[in-house]
């Protein structure tokens, strides 16, 4: 923990951030939960977010990596995959995480890859894997995220009916 390591983004993401005063690796992180834990992002892009989390430090009583501490790594995996792919006037809020867990694992790193299963424009939804180093399923996640706009932006107006006068 505490190691900062460079997120990879491709050129085209680089591109269309670029100028907008945003820290990529810092906005496209796992903030202060994933520090915490451990996480780390490797790689970023809207189609492919790949990141690791320590089994040290993130189990629970019986000595397994905690099912949330997956939870955590899978949501911000594809966290970052839905703002991605959002692009920088929009926001991506989860509102629906599941997870499904395999196996136990005891030590060493588990990795995750988060992949997209729905890109819309309003909705984004990720399949994730967390395999152990033997390459082992771990947990299996999916999450979906609403696409909302970013502050400062303008949403659609919602058709309204008509408001009549009260007498």
């Amino acid at each position: 923990m505490g190691e900062r390591t460079s997120t990879q983004f491709p050129p085209h993401i680089i591109d269309q951030w670029a100028g907008l005063g945003f820290d990529l690796p810092a906005l496209f992180s796992a903030g202060h939960l994933g520090e915490r834990l451990g996480i780390r992002i490797l790689e970023a892009s809207p189609e492919r977010v790949v990141g690791t989390l320590p089994v040290e430090g993130n189990t629970q009583p019986y000595g397994l990596l905690h099912g949330g501490a997956s939870a955590a790594l899978a949501e911000t995996l594809a966290s970052v995959g839905a703002m991605l792919h959002a692009g920088p006037n929009k926001i991506a809020v989860g509102v629906d995480l599941n997870c499904t867990h395999h196996r136990g694992v005891r030590s060493g790193t588990v990795t995750g890859v988060a992949t997209p299963a729905h890109t819309g424009r309003t909705s984004a939804t990720y399949d994730i894997t967390i395999t152990d180093e033997r390459g082992k399923r771990v947990c299996t996640a999916r999450l979906t995220s609403a696409l909302r706009p970013a502050a400062g932006q303008q949403q659609a107006a919602e058709p309204t009916a008509p408001v009549s006068p009260t007498p």
